[in-house]
């Protein structure tokens, strides 16, 4: 019997694609326009330079100066900041591909990788200015608040997290030294004698299957969500939502969460056609790239599954970070002067995006690292001017 449930679903979806042949084919365009536009700029360049610094050692040089401000902070080693970082440049779901392969090599433990996992799935920066903010909105100032939402909320997720497993952790936190992180970085580069050549060749094959893998989950899901839309199961569960709501959020809102429970990027447009003033709009779109999708948690699950690292961290996290979006996202417009700007763009129609999306990615790359090491070297100093004293 359950083999038959199993099977029975996936039966199901062939046989509406069948009667449906040109919604499937609509809908897998679309997916595949996200993957080539934001996902594919935004990813694949950083997959290929995170694989090329972890095997110079930079991580490692990173981590041992970085050590004595992510052990308070988020009780992770410092390693993890090279994590942290790189999620909040290039977005889902780059996060979960180097926890778990810093849990592969033994950089981390269970609890650790799974404290990481939790705050490391972020939208991409190019995808919250360029696609939902300039592209569905109309408003490129609207990128700041959506960004500084997500980006907020989720280091907060982070703070939370480092109470997980807190018994199992026995970890000490090491001083700061310029000296042992060069040191690090010295003897990773004396184990590593692979030529350079033979390194990047690996980084770009092993960084292409990963973007196919990526690519293909984000196109099946949004053929999936267009098939629901088509059997009008959507508006069952939308008719639901508002029930149970008391009419709080109306049909097409319930419609649109409904989306974004599936699939972020096609929630977010329906989000925007949903609701008429601009913080009931910001407050979902938050609450949305939040929450990631079941895109995002199958892309996840699918790395998850190499290691023994446990999912349900992560899924926690996600709803947490949702939650905390949404009401950061109120804070942030209660405070902020929105400039009423609309531009004629459209997420399909913005010239030059893949451009924009690399551009706007190198640039947050290079700022979080900055900040990452002054704020290691402002604790070093100012613990020892408290030693002082």
């Amino acid at each position: 019997m359950s083999i038959a449930l199993r099977i029975l679903p996936f039966l199901l979806l062939i046989t509406v694609m069948f009667f449906y042949p040109q919604e499937v084919l609509k809908s897998a365009s679309t997916g595949l326009s996200l993957w080539a536009n934001f996902v594919l700029p935004a990813l694949f360049p950083f997959f290929i330079i995170s694989d090329l610094l972890m095997k110079q050692g930079f991580v490692h040089f990173l981590g041992a100066l970085l050590e004595p401000f992510m052990r308070p902070v988020f009780h992770l080693p410092g390693k993890a900041s090279f994590v942290v970082a790189m999620t909040h440049t290039s977005g889902i779901p780059i996060g979960a591909i180097l926890t778990c392969k810093m849990r592969k090599d033994g950089e981390i433990t269970k609890t650790e990788g799974e404290r990481l996992l939790a705050f490391t799935s972020n939208p991409s920066p190019g995808f919250m200015f360029g696609a939902v903010a300039s592209g569905m909105l109309g408003n490129p100032t609207l990128g700041i608040i959506l960004a500084g939402s997500v980006y907020i909320s989720n280091l907060i997720v982070g703070f939370l997290f480092r109470f997980y497993g807190l018994a199992n952790d026995n970890h000490s936190t090491y001083p700061f030294s310029f000296r042992k992180a060069w040191n690090e970085l010295a003897l990773i580069q004396e184990k590593n004698k692979k030529p350079f050549g033979a390194m990047l060749a690996d980084a770009v094959r092993d960084s292409t299957s990963t973007i196919l893998l990526v690519g293909g989950f984000i196109v099946f899901f949004s053929v999936i969500t267009q098939m629901i839309t088509v059997l009008h199961i959507n508006t069952i569960f939308s008719a639901g939502t508002t029930v149970l709501t008391r009419g709080l959020l109306p049909p097409s809102g319930g419609n649109a969460l409904i989306q974004g429970f599936l699939e972020t990027t096609l929630g977010c447009k329906a989000a925007v056609t949903a609701f008429g003033s601009l913080n009931a709009k910001v407050g979902m779109l938050s609450f949305l790239m939040g929450w990631g999708g079941l895109s995002v948690f199958a892309q996840v699950a699918s790395f998850t599954t190499t290691t023994d690292l446990r999912f349900y961290p992560f899924v926690l996290g996600r709803c947490l970070h949702a939650c905390l979006a949404f009401v950061t996202s109120q804070v942030l417009l209660r405070f902020s002067e929105i400039p009423t700007l609309k531009l004629p763009v459209t997420l399909t129609g913005m010239e030059n995006g893949w451009i924009f999306t690399l551009k706007l990615s190198c640039y947050y790359f290079f700022w979080i690292i900055l900040i990452l090491l002054i704020v290691g070297l402002t604790y070093k100093m100012s613990k020892r001017v408290i030693r002082k004293r």
